[in-house]
């Protein structure tokens, strides 16, 4: 019999970051997987970041996490989405190369002290007293541990669809969960069904390349984490083509042929990267999609063709791909196929992504209804923390709305559920202007150093940089005169008198470029810090405004609702929103407020018997 502190069920992006995350807070932990040498793989698109994804990225790393370093390390193009609108909302995401990618993960994964790796098959959770006790493996191994981490993917009763075909996997290739499933159902957990789908992929020597407009790797040099100071790989560039008429006309004709629509797969998709059968269906009178061919690696013929994910026949595949541009000749490798999997009601998780049914097992990523690399290893990330330190009786780090997408994803899921598979956006977040891409590290790693998650190197790192930063602090108070600044030729009132650097930076028009010259020679470390530092300046006003904000709201996440808080007792409830309430189990009015259906007038009303309750149970 072997013990551990904890348990990690799947080597994805989760289960790698999860296993990682608890045995960096010193809890000795195991990390299960079909097949090691799986452990990292990129299962669909071989891309890290995005819009809203990459913040969740930013804050992995900024916790010390195994994303943002991988992402470097196979990283073969670079490309900041959004440029035309505010920082706050710019995606860093890279284009990754599959085998250098799984590569770091792997390399990481060795070298994490405490973590052990365990290949077999997770048959059954041992049960005792009706909480968690361990792991039986398929080979009869019996592994104990009072905290389970489920980071399943799309292997929890995964079923792959490509036409008329049907095949038991969570991707192509590899076995599906299915004993770990059945004893999921048979304990009554509110579950259900969603599905995702991926590409062909296309061989790269058949594309005409030169008859495609390409996209270039961003110039500027930046990386997803400061613990990589530059490049790694050769840059290539990504090429764009589009869907044709007769793309379309070929897929309506198929679309009986389509699991999607034959009724074989009633699971919801992600809305947000719907399958080409989906956007020829719901978008009819669009004459074309755009369609962005991504090589897949630097030693690689494959591109993975983003915007054509797929559940048709390969006769179908073959048609449509070859009436785009660029692509009359090509080959498909890998036909596309779609997957359908099982996700618990991440509704029946607490906060810190515990199942209440069954205490000591977490859940994290696709297991919760969400899509994404990046979804998934920021859930990984939590579990990890919280299951290390509620099993080592520390605390994990304290994350809310206000400094992390990952607290406001969490948020979005054990609150208001899923019907389909959740994507961060950044219009989910509240305070966007805080939470920017480039401000993870001072948003969060000094709270991951004080938690113990942050190993020596990033801690080095941190104090070199608020060493930087007071150097910095004293830059941005120099004066200068407007006087100086309409000689230098921009736009100020000449006299407008004299002010702070920062305050000038508050002007339109006036960027950190723009006051460098008055700011004196500048530390020697990364350039970033400055201009995050110019942001925070420009964006001071709106800054000081949420702050008044993030006052009352904590004031209101200081009253606590329990578990049992009796809701049907509150005068001016509907049976509607004490359902919805009952069923969200917030553990604080904060919280409350951000339940579907909850009305101010409602939460008034919790707020004076939430108050109530709170005495009695003192007086008592």
């Amino acid at each position: 019999m072997h013990r551990f502190d904890v348990l990690v069920i799947g080597g994805g992006h989760a289960g790698v970051e999860a296993a990682c995350a608890a045995a960096r807070m010193g809890a000795h932990t195991g990390l299960v997987s079909f097949d090691l040498e799986a452990i990292g793989a990129m299962s669909c698109n071989p891309a890290i970041g995005g819009l809203g994804k990459g913040h969740l990225v930013r804050e992995v790393d900024a916790l010390d996490g195994v994303i943002g370093r991988a992402a470097d390390a196979g990283a073969i193009h670079y490309r900041m989405l959004n440029r035309s609108k505010g920082s706050a909302v710019w995606g860093p995401r890279v284009q990754a190369d599959r085998r250098l990618f799984k590569a770091s993960v792997q390399a990481q994964v060795r070298a994490q002290a405490r973590l052990d790796l365990i290949e077999g098959e997770a048959a059954a959770l041992v049960l005792e007293g009706g909480a968690v006790a361990g792991l039986d493996l398929a080979d009869g191994t019996v592994l104990r541990a009072r905290r389970v981490i489920l980071c399943t993917g799309t292997f929890l009763g995964g079923v792959l669809f490509r036409g008329e075909e049907r095949f038991e996997g969570g991707r192509i290739g590899e076995n599906a969960a299915i004993r770990l499933a059945e004893q999921l159902h048979g304990a009554n957990l509110p579950m259900a069904r969603l599905k995702t789908g991926t590409p062909p992929r296309l061989d790269g020597r058949t594309i005409d390349w030169a008859a495609l407009p390409e996209q270039p790797s961003d110039a500027e040099p930046w990386t997803m984490s400061p613990l990589t100071p530059n490049r790694l790989n050769p840059q290539v560039f990504c090429a764009i083509t589009r869907t044709t008429q007769v793309a379309h006309d070929a897929i309506r004709a198929n679309l009986h042929r389509s699991p999607l629509f034959s009724g074989a797969i009633g699971a919801a998709g992600p809305r947000y990267c719907p399958s080409i059968e989906d956007k020829i269906h719901r978008f009819g009178d669009r004459d074309g999609h755009q369609v962005f061919l991504e090589p897949e690696g630097l030693a690689s013929h494959l591109v993975y063709p983003n915007g054509i994910s797929t559940s048709l026949p390969v006769d179908v595949q073959e048609t449509v791909v070859r009436a785009m541009p660029g692509l009359e000749r090509v080959t498909i490798v890998e036909p596309g196929y779609a997957v359908e999997y099982d996700h618990i009601d991440p509704r029946a998780l607490t906060p810190d992504l515990q199942l209440r049914a069954i205490p000591g097992l977490y859940c994290a990523g696709q297991i919760n209804g969400t899509t994404g690399y990046e979804e998934a290893a920021a859930q990984g990330l939590v579990a990890g923390l919280e299951a290390a330190a509620a099993e080592l009786g520390r605390d994990a780090p304290r994350l809310d709305r206000a400094n992390s997408y990952i607290a406001v994803m969490l948020d979005d899921l054990t609150l208001q559920g899923v019907s389909e598979p959740y994507r961060m956006l950044t219009a989910r977040a509240e305070y966007r202007l805080r939470l920017r891409a480039n401000n993870a590290a001072t948003r969060l790693t000094a709270i991951g150093v004080a938690a113990g998650c942050v190993g020596e190197q990033r801690r080095r790192w941190m104090e070199q940089r608020e060493t930087a930063r007071a150097e910095l602090t004293a830059a941005f108070a120099r004066t200068v005169h407007a006087r100086e600044l309409v000689d230098a030729g921009l736009s100020v009132r000449r006299d407008s008198g004299e002010k702070p650097v920062a305050e000038w930076l508050r002007h339109d028009g006036i960027d950190f470029d723009a006051v460098r010259p008055w700011m004196g020679a500048l530390p020697e470390f990364d350039l970033s810090l400055a201009e995050e530092m110019a942001e925070d300046a420009a964006y001071a006003p709106y800054l000081a405004r949420q702050d008044a904000e993030l006052r009352d709201l904590r004031a209101s996440e200081e009253l606590p609702l329990p578990g049992d808080f009796p809701y049907a007792a509150v005068p001016g409830l509907s049976n509607e929103m004490i359902e919805r309430l009952s069923a969200a189990a917030p553990t604080t009015l904060a919280a409350a407020s951000r339940v579907p259906g909850v009305t101010p007038a409602a939460l008034s009303a919790l707020l004076v018997h939430a108050r109530r309750h709170q005495s009695s149970q003192r007086a008592a």
